[in-house]
């Protein structure tokens, strides 16, 4: 797995258009239950709208199966298929875009309905910040107190980190390292422990 940029922090925008107010809100969101709580909270701060439409990349960019939307009432296709189109082409993933409408009595038609929403989530993307994200896969190493500064050592140098560290009898460690770099740290680990240690896999 490559890595991706995400947005590195929330942005809003506004717009109005033919007496209807649209409000564009992204976020940072890992994962679909992330994306239904961003969803409920803009239902819930803006009691008054008509619709409430979203798209979400809630994966990495390229991972057509944790793409989503809703045009939540309005005609289809003229709302989250626009935005999700608009969030694609950013190459951003773990994002969701929200648009709050009040509605303002007037209709838009289906020209000015795609402008509206699909225009509002690319006027927000462009005040997003954008953040790295590196994807890591996570192990468990078991090893001895006198092994573990050279283990903590061995995952720096790799990229990684040590999550969680549990001491008894032995340190049972938890890290997460790059996926570039583990066959890199595996290799490491085997050479300075004399094949007696290795990485064992977590379930993601």
């Amino acid at each position: 797995m490559h890595a991706y940029f995400v947005p590195a922090a929330p942005v809003t925008a506004s717009m109005e258009i033919k007496k209807s107010r649209f409000i564009i809100l992204l976020s940072p969101t890992q994962g679909i239950e992330a994306v239904k709580a961003f969803v409920q909270q803009n239902r819930d701060a803006h009691p008054g709208a008509v619709h409430y439409c979203w798209a979400c990349i809630a994966g990495p960019p390229l991972d057509s199966q944790q793409l989503g939307f809703s045009d939540d009432g309005e005609p289809p296709g003229n709302a989250g298929k626009p935005m999700l189109a608009r969030l694609m082409g950013s190459g951003l993933g773990e994002v969701t875009a929200v648009v709050v409408r009040y509605y303002g009595g007037i209709r838009l038609g289906t020209g000015g309905l795609v402008k509206a929403y699909g225009g509002g989530v690319q006027q927000a993307l462009k005040l997003i910040n954008r953040a790295e994200k590196i994807p890591q896969a996570e192990f468990m190493v078991s090893c001895g107190y006198e092994q573990q500064a050279w283990i903590d050592a061995m995952i720096k140098q790799t990229g990684g980190r040590v999550v969680q560290s549990d001491y008894g009898e032995s340190i049972i460690l938890r890290v997460a390292i790059p996926f570039g770099r583990v066959a890199l740290a595996e290799e490491k680990l085997r050479d300075l422990s004399r094949g007696a240690l290795q990485l064992t896999p977590i379930a993601q």
